[in-house]
């Protein structure tokens, strides 16, 4: 490989990702199905309610089915699961960059796994 190619290749890894995400993609492909999946789902539970459908909201034996349901419910009407366009943007070229091999990715194996189990298993969670 001559020289030219070598800088042809390495500008290539290190140029930034021109590709940005248009106000139309973003709409359609994140905005609005994101909206529509949070109405769904705030229908899904109201629905429960009225038809007192609430047995599978519970997790715990002393936990109320009915208050359980009611408090799914205003919550999913307080979601607002749709993230900004620059955001969307970033992640988008973080992943372009992963892919160039311009970040460093560390796996997790399992002795950093255990060694993070036995660095909080002393860990009290207060309530």
């Amino acid at each position: 490989m001559d020289n030219q190619e070598q800088s042809k290749n390495s500008s290539q890894l290190s140029t930034p990702s021109s590709r940005k995400m248009g106000w139309v993609e973003y709409y359609l492909t994140h905005v609005f199905p994101t909206g529509w999946h949070t109405i769904v789902s705030a229908f899904r539970i109201w629905k429960d309610l009225m038809t007192n459908n609430f047995a599978d909201y519970t997790l715990l034996q002393e936990d109320d089915p009915f208050e359980e349901c009611r408090g799914w419910f205003w919550a999913t009407l307080g979601e607002d699961e749709v993230y900004p366009k620059a955001f969307l943007e970033y992640l988008q070229d973080l992943c372009d960059r992963i892919d160039r091999g311009e970040e460093e990715i560390v796996p997790l194996d399992l002795d950093q796994m255990k060694r993070i189990m036995e660095l909080v298993k002393d860990v009290e969670i207060d309530e």
